[in-house]
């Protein structure tokens, strides 16, 4: 199979599957298994591209030419391997997950769920693989579109007025500022592509860029940057498996993507550190970083707090990129797989809770440690992970991150880093000291917490189905896994500052 012909099939199985569940609605057997089977194939063929790609090879699939100079291209690099193997990798436990979370939880309109949730993939797939800002743009419309109904599931009002907010902000800002950045960037540039060190050095001056990069900043909403991040906290009414889907797999790491990849490919490194035209981005990060994770200490709704966790590790992105230092870059690279694999445990690990005790509230988990010990020992790792804890691979991305900082001139971010990390342990590590260290309540309404040692270990178990708590065992050995074997991670994306 030629690199080529990977490309496009990785981005079509997905569609083909969606296809395939929506035909096979009836049989919930015969769907589900063709959920998976085709995340095990785009993940396979995805897979395949790699070794070519830390290669030097850049994979290229035009499909047609739109308008002179504007066509709809895939060009496989580093950045956009990376972001392709964590949504098609992720794809495979959300997809077993998802499968236990609906079963157990009685969920209405699974087929329909399913479908989208595939288009979502097919979508950020098209994004990672994207050639030009203009193929980007369409597949992150696209990913808007196929994750609202995910969004809206339970069709409440609670649901509705979610969706509206979602649809709204998500829409408003990549119609209104990112659409016109694209617009500006074509007539400063006369090309789209996607080009190492940038398009716009000698055809823009400091101020200007600085204009351009806030369209493009604010433009990306999915990045939940500050102001525009209420649709994220919004959309948590959505079923837990969504909530991952949007924190995890697919959804924000497609907007701290896009950032990362006009950084690195329409702007340039060497432009920003020359211009300073992204200085101001630093400020706008660390702003959200700080105030989202103040935020999250004052929420007692698990999803709710996890929600906040999420927008300040984002801005570490979109701050890693702005910093636009050869640290800075690769530590933000790595950071969308690291926070990946570490939050999307904790949103698996959220939702069995959900499924077996019914509780959403931190406040309410007093001893459950006890009756899911499997789900809140992972829990625990993938808090080191995005606390940025050894052995867990968070540690490595917040590292470069740190030393970008210091190449940038910044060694300020270094201890506003390390003040979000603490405010991670002040959110996050509670909720496991409550759950192994404190007694149940006694007039706990349901007693499904009771301990009783007689009983013995496996007796006393009262985890979530099993293909809810399999998952999330598999992301957090992820966690340490990616300690590991980080230096892969680092050479894939080392390319990148080779090529600027």
């Amino acid at each position: 199979m030629t690199a080529e012909t990977a490309i496009g099939l990785a981005i079509l199985l997905p569609l083909c599957g969606a296809v395939g569940i929506l035909l096979t609605g009836s049989r919930p057997n015969l769907r589900e298994s063709i959920t998976i089977a085709t995340s095990l194939l785009t993940f396979v063929v995805v897979a395949t591209l790699v070794e070519a790609v830390m290669g030097g090879a850049r994979p290229e699939l035009v499909v047609m030419t739109v308008m002179p100079g504007v066509p709809m291209a895939f060009v496989v690099e580093p950045l956009g391997m990376l972001y392709a193997l964590v949504a098609s990798g992720l794809w495979i436990p959300t997809g077993l997950y998802a499968i236990g979370y609906c079963r157990a939880h009685h969920e209405q309109n699974q087929t329909r769920f399913f479908v989208c949730f595939a288009l979502a993939i097919f979508s950020a797939l098209g994004i990672a693989f994207s050639g030009n800002m203009f193929t980007l743009f369409v597949f992150y419309e696209m990913l808007t579109f196929s994750t609202y109904p995910l969004v809206t599931h339970y069709g409440d009002g609670e649901a509705r007025r979610a969706g509206r907010i979602y649809l709204g902000m998500l829409l408003g800002t990549s119609g209104a500022f990112m659409l016109f950045a694209i617009l500006w960037t074509w007539h400063l540039t006369g090309t789209l592509d996607f080009t190492p060190g940038g398009i716009l050095a000698d055809r823009v001056d400091g101020t200007a860029a600085m204009v351009l990069l806030g369209l493009y900043a604010f433009g990306t909403g999915k990045a939940a940057l500050m102001p525009f991040h209420s649709w994220l906290p919004a959309a948590m009414v959505a079923p837990t498996p969504v909530s991952a889907l949007l924190h995890a797999v697919a959804i924000v790491k497609a907007g701290v993507f896009t950032i990362l990849k006009v950084i690195v490919y329409i702007f340039g490194p060497s432009f920003l550190l020359d211009t300073g035209a992204s200085e101001w981005l630093m400020y706008t990060a660390v702003v959200t970083l700080i105030t989202s994770s103040l935020i999250a200490l004052t929420k007692d709704n698990l999803k709710a707090r996890l929600a906040y966790s999420t927008i300040g590790q984002l801005a570490y992105v979109v701050l890693g990129g702005a910093l636009a230092t050869t640290s800075g870059i690769l530590g933000a690279g790595m950071h969308i797989a690291m926070h990946a694999m570490g939050k999307i445990t904790l949103f698996f690990c959220a939702g069995a809770i959900f499924v077996a005790h019914h509780k959403k509230d931190i406040s309410t988990m007093n001893g459950i440690g006890r009756a899911m010990p499997f789900t809140m020992t992972a829990f625990f790792l993938g808090s080191f992970c995005i606390i940025g804890l050894p052995p867990m691979g968070g540690l490595w991305s917040k590292w470069f991150l740190g030393l970008g900082a210091i190449e940038a001139g910044k060694e300020f971010f270094v201890p506003v880093l390390m003040f979000s990390s603490i405010s991670s342990v002040a959110y996050l590590l509670p909720v496991v000291i409550r759950a192994f260290f404190f007694k149940p309540d006694p007039d706990e309404a349901d007693h499904d917490h009771n301990h009783d040692v007689e009983k013995g270990f496996w007796a006393n178990l009262q985890e979530a189905p099993v293909l809810c708590v399999a998952p999330l065992c598999l992301t957090a050995i992820g966690c340490i896994v990616l300690f590991f074997y980080a230096s892969d991670v680092y050479n894939l994306l080392q390319a990148i500052t080779v090529e600027e």
